[in-house]
């Protein structure tokens, strides 16, 4: 075997080792996110057939979170959680951003109250009524 051909055997794509490292449940959920704008491999917007190297930087968005991983190692297959950890690190910015977004979140929800309770019969008698007189006169 030559040089060329033992690095194109261990050449993985973006959209496999984004599921082997159990960011994604399927390859499929991992193109889409991929050609969807929300993975970003060194700094730009890539294709799924991407070959990850060692040491490069992924920006992953997924719903309210976005995190920022170092890869440290390749792997084809989807193994255990504890072993599909160790295929990369998140960066401490990203750990922090993550934890401060959260924090504004929760400090969000616990402004907006819900009601204290649901209106009773009255109450939303008296509610259809001025709904009803407000359309009336509009």
């Amino acid at each position: 075997m030559t040089d060329n051909s033992a690095k194109e055997e261990h050449k993985i794509r973006l959209d496999k080792w984004l599921w082997a490292a159990r960011f994604f449940k399927t390859r499929s959920l991992a193109k889409d996110a991929i050609d969807g704008g929300k993975v970003h491999y060194n700094g730009s917007r890539t294709k799924p057939g991407r070959a990850v190297d060692l040491g490069a930087e992924i920006k992953i968005r997924q719903g309210w979170s976005e995190k920022v991983v170092k890869v440290l190692g390749l792997s084809e297959r989807r193994g255990p959680a504890p072993e599909a950890q160790k295929l990369y690190e998140e960066t401490q910015e990203s750990i922090k951003h993550r934890e401060e977004i959260a924090w504004q979140r929760k400090q969000l929800q616990t402004a907006q109250l819900p009601p204290p309770r649901r209106p009773t019969k009255k109450q939303r008698r008296q509610i259809h009524r001025f709904k009803e007189s407000s359309d009336q006169s509009g």
